[in-house]
């Protein structure tokens, strides 16, 4: 059976609903949505949530508000009872209903040779790998922004730039893939830690962007608490001398550089990931 929507304008954002429903968190469902709905500029997704859903009275209470607001529906529940009712009932309602996990586990099963396992939430267990991101979350916590300088050497990564170079969320971007990541920023009227200088084990990386899209940042950061009058903090010029000075001290240590002006943070966090995979492989990217 085909669903079809009506047409979508080119001139001006459409807006759709799309349930999404899980038997866990949800997290791949919303993810998988984004990543989707990135590649179509005119359609603005309504996102409906309906995670942990795994009783017949659950999934009933949401497929009577995916009645009242038809739309897309993705899922990913392992319980094959409850997997029909929803796709019968979606039929029933001409939704189509995605389950956008079955391709890939297909495809690992057939290459692998052996059976998925039905447990809802998998990934979510409390392994070592949880336990790590966790221990990653508390260490980038207490090393963030020039903390706890002395105990650098223990980090996975250490970020090193000037003011407004996304040092921080890059870091919570690592921490949340495992890694402890720290991170120490450059003021230029203080020498530049010795610290770091001496780390053996993090792969250290400096983080720079261009004047122009630094000054516009600071720009908007004075604005937001009330500091306006903080001229030199987004000076273009001085800006200009902050980087060209910060690239110097990248270059004299012989540490990568990534230039975060027009990258997001999963960009720079991935360029950051692949670095430390080949480090660690023994090959130097």
């Amino acid at each position: 059976m085909d669903f079809k929507a009506p047409s979508l304008s080119r001139e001006a954002n459409t807006y759709f609903h799309v349930h999404l429903v899980s038997d866990s968190t949800g997290e791949t469902l919303s993810t998988m949505l984004k990543a989707t709905s990135a590649r179509f500029k005119v359609a603005k997704p309504l996102e409906h949530v309906a995670s942990l859903i795994r009783s017949q009275k659950q999934l009933n209470e949401v497929l009577a508000r995916i009645e009242g607001s038809p739309g897309l529906v993705m899922y990913t529940i392992v319980d094959p009872v409850l997997r029909r009712h929803l796709e019968v009932k979606c039929a029933e309602l001409q939704v189509p209903a995605i389950s956008v996990l079955d391709p890939m586990l297909n495809a690992f099963t057939d290459y692998l040779g052996v059976e998925q396992t039905m447990q809802s939430g998998a990934q979510h267990t409390l392994d070592e790998d949880y336990f790590q991101r966790i221990a990653a979350l508390d260490y980038t916590l207490a090393h963030d922004d020039g903390q706890l300088l002395w105990d650098l050497e223990t980090a996975d990564v250490v970020l090193v730039g000037v003011s407004r170079t996304s040092k921080t969320p890059t870091c919570m971007y690592l921490a949340n893939r495992g890694i402890k990541a720290a991170n120490v920023p450059l003021v230029p009227t203080n020498e530049f830690p010795q610290e770091l200088t001496k780390l053996k084990h993090p792969l250290v990386i400096g983080l720079t962007a261009s004047p122009d899209r630094l000054a516009q940042i600071r720009s908007s950061r004075l604005q937001n608490i009330n500091a306006e009058n903080d001229t030199d903090y987004a000076d273009s010029d001085l800006i200009r001398q902050e980087i060209i000075k910060a690239k110097r001290y990248f270059a004299k240590n012989g540490w990568p550089t990534i230039d975060v002006t027009r990258r997001s943070v999963e960009e720079t966090a991935a360029n950051i990931i692949s670095r430390l995979s080949a480090r660690r492989s023994g090959y130097d990217t």
